[in-house]
């Protein structure tokens, strides 16, 4: 038996993740995201009207034209979580491939809603679902396991391998943290058996690898009280309150909501992206919203919504979408006056979220903050912590897992190699069982790293 590693998206760029595992000529997908940046630059750019091969000319989806090369089956589409940068393409890539779609409960209901949606494509790829500690035979050959883990989103897994020759652990993404409210601590005594028993290849997420002053990632219990912190005066104020942060991230909007339920404010989840991921969230008995909380995505409904705050700016908590600045995001249009709610002196802007690093982002994000100062709002900026494993966790996954071979992912080249330099620290050496892949390229595990393949 052989098994090949073949790096498709996410190995250039902090998103479109998406890479391929061939064990013999059987072949298992992992993730396929869309590159949010690219969106960002072409702004004329509609996913769901738009044909893949546009989209891969535009850098949005990865391009997995190289897979025509493979001589392989697909036997399944596997995905860890639902966040666009791992899910966004299945409507315009899964129905090349004659395998189911496997997710978790939660996943599984974003990644339908992203098929209602599409197009130009008709996809009718069986959609499977397996709980987080579930596992499901693939093949004769091959066996996929979920193990517990935690991110920003509900129902975060590893998806795991187990193959003839190894253990193959995909860890893109993951933070530790046994102290969210929604989802429990990830499974540490699994992943222990699992190093115990031998992992043949750890390919793992790179996001803060090179983030030297963050060693460690704190638990969302530290963001609760930070917002706990941050609200109590405002929700007591006689102003405007404003919260934004990552819709999907349904921990945070639910400790948004527990810390003002008991305030005399109605709390109104506003925007698409909130009303999709709540709406699911709560659908599946995830998120619990007081009586003072409502989702409303529908933009008609939104501006009606927004047209009461303004008249009762004190009555009401607005959480919306836009926290990077996004133009056509809630909060950027708030900001730029083109909306029915003004932002005004002495309101309460909390912003629960960091700027994703990259300089479309940073101008964004500086933008609005200014615009928001400017009309005399009281800023709170990155009432946040991060959702991704700092390096100390990563040192810690490494002990505790023990693989043989190691293939850094989601980032750029400088975010590769931080983790390749961490590795080293453990004991690995870059070109030897640390394998730094660009997208387009494979290779062999246990082969010299110089027998790369390129395919595309």
């Amino acid at each position: 038996m052989t098994v090949e590693v073949i790096a498709i998206g996410g190995y250039e760029e902090v998103g479109k993740n998406m890479t391929a595992i061939m064990v013999n000529n059987e072949i298992i997908i992992l993730d396929m995201g869309i590159h949010l940046d690219r969106i960002s630059i072409h702004e004329d750019t509609d996913i769901d009207r738009m044909h893949s091969l546009d989209l891969i000319e535009r850098g949005v989806i990865p391009n997995d034209t190289l897979m025509q090369k493979v001589d392989g089956k697909v036997k399944a589409i596997v995905f860890s979580h639902g966040h666009l940068d791992h899910i966004g393409a299945v409507a315009k890539l899964a129905h090349r491939y004659d395998a189911p779609i496997i997710a978790t409960p939660y996943t599984s209901s974003l990644i339908e809603k992203t098929i209602k949606g599409e197009r130009k494509f008709d996809v009718d790829n069986p959609l499977r679902t397996l709980n987080p500690g579930g596992k499901v035979k693939i093949s004769e050959n091959i066996v996929l396991e979920f193990v517990q883990s935690t991110h920003s989103i509900p129902q975060a897994v590893f998806p795991v391998l187990h193959t003839p020759d190894g253990v193959i652990v995909y860890a893109l993404d993951f933070k530790f943290d046994d102290h969210q409210k929604i989802s429990p601590p990830p499974d540490y005594d699994r992943l222990r058996e699992l190093g115990d028993k031998g992992i043949l290849a750890l390919i793992v997420e790179t996001t803060n690898a090179n983030q030297y002053d963050e060693v460690k990632t704190y638990s969302e219990k530290v963001a609760k009280t930070i917002l706990e912190d941050l609200m109590k005066a405002p929700l007591a104020e006689k102003a405007g309150m404003i919260i934004t942060t990552f819709s999907s991230h349904i921990e945070r909007l639910q400790t948004i909501a527990d810390i003002a339920k008991e305030s005399h404010r109605e709390i109104m989840f506003l925007g698409r992206s909130m009303e999709r991921f709540c709406g699911l969230a709560q659908s599946l008995g995830i998120l619990n919203l007081p009586k003072n909380a409502q989702v409303i995505g529908n933009s008609k409904m939104v501006n009606k919504a927004l047209m009461l705050a303004e008249d009762n700016r004190e009555e009401y908590l607005l959480v919306t979408t836009g926290h990077q600045g996004e133009p056509d995001a809630l909060l950027p249009r708030i900001a730029s006056n083109r909306t029915p709610f003004n932002v005004a002196k002495g309101d309460n802007v909390i912003i629960s979220a960091p700027i994703i690093p990259n300089p479309t982002n940073k101008a964004n994000r500086h933008i609005m903050e200014q615009k928001l100062i400017s009309k005399g709002a009281r800023l709170y900026s990155n009432a946040h912590v991060s959702g991704h494993a700092g390096r100390e966790d990563h040192r810690d996954f490494l002990r505790m897992l023990k693989p043989k071979h190691i293939v850094p992912a989601h980032g750029d080249l400088e975010m590769l190699v931080a983790y390749g330099e961490l590795a080293e620290e453990e004991g690995y050496r870059i070109g030897n069982n640390v394998h730094i892949l660009r997208n387009g390229q494979s290779f062999v595990i246990g082969e010299d790293i110089d027998n790369v393949d390129n395919l595309q």
